[in-house]
């Protein structure tokens, strides 16, 4: 996941990034509104952790701001103020989550994961698409219920993938929420990662998902029908025209004969 890490306090910035980078994400640091917005505008993020404190403004304003764009992407604020009215404040701008500092570290990566399933309409930390299981709390990718073997990029592209099922994602997405801007490689690598995922479902057996492209935009995942390909499973039909056509052949045959 690409978090964006809004605050404006150097060492609770370096704190929550490591906490991120630890639990296997990938962050980003904005220090005011503007850097944050122009963030949001030019990567995939999947979700900002807000100060309300921010030397530019209210952190509820720029929860506003995201929410007047239709931006889906799930807030959750961090913040000293414990009182009600402010909760209160940051929940109606549109924040989905508000968690008071000081925290452990695993209620916020808690809540972090609880927001973005509910954005992406998971109620469960495990997302299925045909038999592949994706867990998003242990960082694991399963096919009837066989890990598989992933490197960290191949999990995050499943899990970026997943939480978008049925959605189009662009090369660029995918870079952005790999490198967040850092040091990108060339767009085919995404190329070179989705072929690797395919080879590694298809020997591992993957039924009823398929990752297809889509000329010109990108990748996407889609849950299919499984599809039973041994002999047993054709139907009669394919093979009755072939009975009869050959009856009918011997019938012309022995009539040309009589003939």
């Amino acid at each position: 996941m690409h978090i964006l890490i809004v605050e404006d306090d150097p060492v609770v910035a370096d704190v929550l990034g490591m906490t991120l980078e630890e639990a296997g994400h990938f962050q980003s640091t904005a220090h005011n509104i503007e850097t944050a917005l122009a963030e949001l505008k030019h990567n995939a993020i999947d979700a900002v952790l807000l100060d309300i404190n921010l030397p530019d403004g209210d952190g509820t304003r720029l929860a506003r701001l995201i929410r007047k764009t239709h931006m889906p992407v799930p807030i959750l604020v961090v913040s000293g103020n414990a009182s009600t009215d402010d909760k209160i404040a940051a929940l109606g701008a549109g924040a989905d989550g508000y968690l008071t500092k000081p925290f452990d570290r695993f209620e916020l990566l808690a809540n972090l994961d609880a927001i973005i399933r509910r954005t992406h309409g998971h109620s469960s930390a495990t997302v299925s698409v045909g038999n592949l299981e994706v867990d998003l709390n242990r960082h694991l990718a399963l096919v009837a219920g066989t890990q598989l073997p992933l490197t960290g990029k191949e999990f995050r592209i499943v899990e970026f993938l997943a939480l978008r099922k049925g959605s189009v994602l662009s090369k660029t997405a995918f870079l952005s929420h790999l490198y967040g801007g850092m040091d990108e490689p060339e767009p085919k690598i995404i190329d070179v990662f989705i072929c690797k995922l395919r080879r590694k479902l298809e020997l591992a057996g993957a039924s009823g998902v398929s990752i297809d492209t889509v000329w010109g935009q990108g990748y996407i995942l889609r849950e299919t029908e499984a599809v039973n390909q041994t002999p047993g499973s054709l139907p009669a039909s394919i093979e009755t025209p072939r009975a009869e056509t050959s009856t009918r052949t011997d019938a012309n045959v022995a009539e040309l004969r009589a003939g």
